[in-house]
């Protein structure tokens, strides 16, 4: 009923609004940056998703969730508050939480360690101030990922800001942001607490951020950057109910069994203190060369307590990134070359423990594993005529283990992946200005991670191999006018070797390959202008609507005797139609509506269990205006308005049928955020 007077109160609308002067640039002229490779939306041939900063209003403060949702071909699930996964085009199959087959990099700096392992969830929502999402595998520049790649981006202007707000279920948050150009410095400071007892029983959130960084004009044509994330984040997790657990009572946390303890009795939950620090440097030459470095560091002190181990894991991260890029023009044609390289070191010790209710107990086993990973890479991008635009790239990727357990018994071993070539071609061409069609086909490659490597089940499991796969597509951008623009896109995706995840009956996760996946979609987004209606009282109207629809299958693919080939690929689902309606009111009161429709989600190999499909509406309030100098903006989101009874991430291929992480019924964070 929503979507229907959705659509025909914007159909009415049209009717009576013009569209400002002073309104932005056109959709269709955005620059995305494609890690320093900048060129407009249109004209790129990359599947790329923006998340501006009008998106990223959309979320509470503990997540990205909503916005990151309204771009098509993008799903960000929560488990629990602070258990997070990304999946590009269904890329989550292999992750039970964080993210992994996706590459992160956060400014110029890499977030993803060695093994292809994120923690997104150290990072506050706060901080980001723009999301590039690439859909698919980007090889060429962003190595060896099937899923896609996002870059986070921090802000780059003067700003001075303070943030509060408290919610439902005990929600505090407290923010301040501070950037200034100071002669050849920018500097920028950013201070987060943020803290919630959730919705559930045992799923509490306590998250502390500081951020700094400093960007050093050091001559016209150089400039040294550093920066420092420091990050202290603890949140319990409640664990997966099955279906009879949800219906008793959906606030409940794992129960305990015969033979199991509860989560809640064991204290089951995360904590994660990670310091994050590096520096890079851009110098441009005479002669239109041009190079760039990036070298950082990481450690991670992670402490899992879980329902039948207590695990300590202690991580060293070293990365480095490096190219150098060439410029030529000529009277109808431009070229840019870029080759380098890009490797890391991730090294982990894991200690296992009884988990007596919370402590460590008598010990399990103690492990190390030291993964190395990296990629060369070779580009090149043309421009003819500013109609024909191409992107070509290939990377050689390597990647390679040595493991060694220490307790009880003492081995050791090494193994090294293949290495894999992987080309990238894109091509894009301009029908007209604001007309074009585009064309894409490249081979990703996803290792195993870490987590995977040595799951939860704490064996090594040697004999897992990357997925590999060729993924093609076609694609659409269209610019109506000055008001509206449009966006449509076919992929067909072959994968083999996919690495699915499966669960004991302990509750432990272990990875297997599962086959051949044959993943087909299409994804289209509609994004009008802000426009100016003609009437004091409903004086502004935006819309964006966007949708996927796959139909993703195993293929070759049998488990023990039973033979799944044909099933849906699970945890996808097979459509998504997300919107976000924003208006404002007396020129005064902004007014954002957003709504979220998952249809229902194969939850194991053999379909034979599915969700429900679901339709979430949340609503925001924004009410601005100016004491003195300082804009004060008063905001007030109401969460699931419809009071939905739903599941924001499932636990797929659960034993036991434990599938089902219940999200908070209706509930509101309301706050004020002061710019100075």
């Amino acid at each position: 009923m929503s979507k229907i007077y959705i659509a025909s109160f914007f159909l009415t609308a049209s009717t009576i609004f013009s569209q400002e002067k002073d309104s932005a640039k056109l959709i269709s002229e955005v620059r995305i940056d494609a890690y320093k490779k900048p060129v407009t939306l249109i004209s790129s041939t990359k599947s790329v998703g923006i998340v501006s900063p009008d998106l990223l209003s959309l979320n509470t403060p503990e997540r990205l969730l909503e916005s990151v949702n309204q771009t098509p071909g993008a799903r960000m699930e929560e488990r629990s508050p602070g258990s997070y996964r990304i999946a590009l085009r269904g890329s989550s199959l292999r992750s039970p939480f964080g993210v992994r087959n996706v590459k992160v990099y956060f400014d110029d700096f890499i977030l993803t360690d060695a093994s292809g392992n994120t923690y997104f969830n150290i990072i506050s929502p706060e901080l980001i101030n723009r999301i590039e999402i690439f859909k698919g595998p980007e090889s060429g520049d962003f190595g060896a990922a099937t899923g896609g790649t996002l870059l986070l981006k921090t802000t780059e202007s003067d700003t001075k800001t303070a943030g509060f707000s408290v919610g439902s279920y005990g929600t505090f948050n407290e923010s301040f942001q501070f950037s200034k150009k100071f002669k050849k410095h920018f500097l920028h400071v950013f201070q987060n607490y943020y803290r919630t007892d959730s919705y559930r029983q045992q799923s509490a959130v306590d998250r502390k951020q500081i951020f700094i960084k400093d960007h050093y004009n050091y001559s016209s044509n150089g400039t040294l950057k550093t920066m420092l994330l420091l990050t202290d984040l603890k949140y319990q997790t409640p664990g997966g109910l099955t279906l009879e657990q949800l219906q008793i009572n959906r606030k409940q946390a794992r129960p305990s069994t015969k033979t199991v303890p509860g989560a809640a009795e064991q204290d089951a939950g995360i904590q994660n203190k990670m310091v994050l620090a590096g520096l890079s440097n851009e110098i441009k030459f005479a002669g239109n060369l041009s190079h760039f470095i990036v070298l950082q560091g990481s450690y991670v002190d992670f402490e899992n307590p879980f329902i039948t181990n207590f695990e300590n894991r202690f991580e060293n991260n070293l990365a480095l990134r490096t190219h150098f890029n060439y410029d030529k023009n000529w009277a109808k044609v431009s070229a840019q070359w870029r080759v380098g390289f890009e490797g890391g070191k991730n090294s982990v010790f894991i200690k296992n423990f009884d988990n007596n209710k919370g402590y460590e107990g008598n010990p399990q086993n103690f492990d190390r594993l030291k993964n190395t990973s990296g990629f060369y890479f070779i580009s090149q991008k043309l421009n003819f005529n500013e109609k024909l635009f191409t992107d070509i790239s290939m990377s050689l990727n390597m990647n390679s283990y040595r493991w060694e357990k220490i307790f009880p018994v003492a081995e050791n071993g090494s193994k090294k992946f293949e290495n894999q070539l992987l080309p990238n071609f894109g091509v894009t061409y301009l029908i007209s200005k604001n007309f074009s069609v585009r064309g894409k086909i490249g081979k990703g490659n996803s290792a195993p991670t870490s987590d995977e490597i040595r799951s939860s089940t704490q064996q090594f499991n040697l004999n897992i191999a990357p997925e590999y796969g060729w993924n093609k597509e076609i694609g659409l951008r269209k610019q109506f006018g000055n008001y509206l623009f449009a966006e449509a896109a076919y992929f067909d995706f072959r994968m083999k070797d996919a690495i699915v995840r499966r669960q004991n009956e302990l509750g432990q996760e272990f990875f297997v390959n599962a086959g051949e996946t044959v993943q087909k979609g299409f994804e289209a987004q509609l994004e009008t202008a802000r426009f100016s209606l003609s009437n004091d009282y409903f004086s502004h109207v935006k819309l964006r609507i966007s949708g996927s629809f796959y139909n993703f299958k195993f293929e070759n693919y049998r488990q023990n005797n039973s033979d799944f080939s044909g099933n849906d690929l699970t945890g996808v689902p097979r459509t998504t139609v997300n919107s976000v309606l924003s208006f404002s009111l007396f020129k005064k009161l902004e007014v954002d509506y957003s709504q979220y429709y998952t249809s229902k989600i194969p939850l194991n190999d053999a379909n034979a269990v599915w969700s429900e499909s679901s339709f979430v509406g949340n609503i925001q309030f924004k009410y601005p205006f100016k004491i003195d100098n300082s804009q004060i903006n008063l905001f007030l989101q109401i969460q699931n308005i419809f009071n939905e009874e739903y599941v924001l991430g499932f636990d797929i291929n659960a034993f036991g049928n434990r599938y089902y992480n219940p999200a908070a019924k209706r509930n509101f964070v309301m706050g004020v955020k002061v710019d100075f």
